[in-house]
């Protein structure tokens, strides 16, 4: 009687802690990173001009800034802050694919800019990527909930015990800094999670979606 291996069944997608091609997802995340550094690099040629199209709460020529806020920076010291941040959770939160990292990302960008511009100090204008990066976080940090999964509520640990002080971020009493923006783009990142978590439920019903 001959034996023959049995092939493992593949990792669920939903899963995973990394990305399945991490060089893609590396490439990804660095040109996202570069094109902050891009952009930094045209507004101090053009003597800070950029800053100005930012978030301005509650004014109608403000709310653009939700497209362009977290691409500008005031100052090189502000963007080397968030460079790290954006490269470890932008990399980690594409472990679903390219495309999932898209939607995550795009939620994150809304939720953070409408929050902003909804309930942002008046007379204010708010830059800066760090709303992105809270959103990541706390995507990363609740999507073991969502998707039950013991591997990536090991990685939240992980990323809480690094990174749980920056959590206070999320509270008021930092002059000059958004809580505002790191408080609703971390929503963003649940809100994310949550819709993610709920689609791959509804394919895995359907038999789409291997477990």
């Amino acid at each position: 009687m001959s034996m023959q291996p049995v092939p493992l069944a593949p990792p669920s997608p939903v899963s995973r802690v990394l990305p399945p091609n991490p060089k893609v997802a590396g490439l990804v995340v660095l040109s996202f990173t570069a094109l902050l550094y891009l952009v930094e690099l045209v507004d101090a040629a053009l003597g800070g001009k950029l800053d100005h199209d930012g978030i301005r709460p509650r004014t109608l020529s403000g709310l653009d800034g939700v497209a362009w806020a977290p691409l500008l920076h005031a100052g090189w010291a502000h963007l080397f802050a968030n460079t790290v941040p954006v490269l470890v959770f932008g990399f980690l939160a594409t472990a679903t694919g390219i495309a999932r990292w898209i939607a995550v990302t795009a939620t994150v960008w809304v939720v953070s800019g409408l929050g902003v511009w909804l309930a942002g100090d008046s007379g204010t204008t708010t830059i800066g990527a760090s709303g992105l990066a809270f959103g990541w976080l706390a995507y990363l940090l609740v999507r073991g909930i969502f998707n039950r999964s013991f591997a990536q509520l090991v990685v939240a640990a992980v990323l809480l015990m690094l990174w749980g002080g920056t959590l206070l971020g999320l509270l008021p009493g930092n002059p000059g800094v958004s809580w505002q923006a790191h408080l609703f783009g971390a929503l963003g990142g649940v809100l994310a999670a949550w819709i993610a978590a709920r689609a791959d439920r509804k394919q895995r019903a359907k038999g789409t979606l291997t477990a």
